[in-house]
């Protein structure tokens, strides 16, 4: 079998787990974990979000046949997304259900030792009450940070994704970044295959939820790793670009 591949089969597997010295992981060292959230400059723009329980939603649908239909939707009607919304996408697939303590926090998806080594972007075209730009969602507040507004956003997310048009037709693009130190803090060398697993856990929530309110997304795992790291401003090392998925009202 060629070599690279044979490496990249290994990635699968768990054999790494038997090489590990896990006295040696920084939990067991006994190092604080790293934050649930990343932190923001004070005096920046937050936007509360509706709370779940005062959203109004246009529809609503069984899970089974949310499971049913799920289906990966390229084509979207034009239609702006409402906060309510993005609000309920963005809790099902991040929202914390419960903060036991400055490192762990239950949440709507399940992850390897409660790590969620994961926070989420959005890239805005489209949504009712939000000006076009690039923002991240800030979980225990369940509110959204404004980062930045390039010209030319749909161009730059096209060209970010390769070219996959689909990208600037959404009201709104789900990109997930990983914070690799949050999983390694516990599993060290074991880190990266279960981040990777997580990242699915993530995207099914979006695609289900997206059914509740007759929206359809895309999940998308091939993109330019420099081009889209830049769009959000962030460093390509400590935290880089894993997965996306663009949102629209189906037409």
């Amino acid at each position: 079998m060629d070599k690279q591949l044979q490496t990249s089969r290994e990635f699968l597997k768990d054999n790494i787990r038997q090489r590990i010295d896990f006295s040696q992981t920084p939990q067991n060292r006994r190092v604080p974990p790293p934050p649930i959230e990343k932190p923001w400059p004070q005096g920046a723009t937050t936007i509360p979000l509706p709370p779940l329980d005062k959203a109004k939603f246009a529809g609503n649908i069984d899970l089974w046949l949310a499971i049913a239909q799920r289906e990966s939707c390229r084509f979207y009607s034009g239609e702006p997304l409402n906060l309510d919304e993005l609000s309920l996408l963005l809790w099902a697939t991040q929202g914390v259900r419960l903060k036991l303590d400055e490192g762990h926090a239950l949440r709507t998806v399940p992850s390897a030792g409660c790590r969620h080594a994961f926070e989420t972007w959005l890239c805005v075209l489209n949504v009712d009450g939000l000006e076009k730009g690039i923002y991240r969602y800030l979980p225990l507040e369940h509110a959204l940070l404004f980062s930045h507004a390039p010209e030319q956003l749909e161009s730059l997310i096209v060209s970010a994704t390769l070219g996959q048009r689909f990208t600037g037709d959404a009201a709104v693009t789900f990109i997930w970044t990983a914070l690799p130190c949050r999983m390694e803090w516990r599993y060290g060398l074991a880190a990266h295959k279960v981040i990777a697993l997580d990242a699915g856990h993530v995207c099914q929530n979006l695609y289900l939820a997206c059914q509740a309110i007759g929206a359809g997304t895309c999940a998308i795992a091939a993109y330019d790793q420099t081009g889209m790291d830049r769009l959000l401003g962030v460093d390509g090392e400590e935290e880089f670009t894993i997965y996306l998925a663009p949102v629209g009202k189906k037409g």
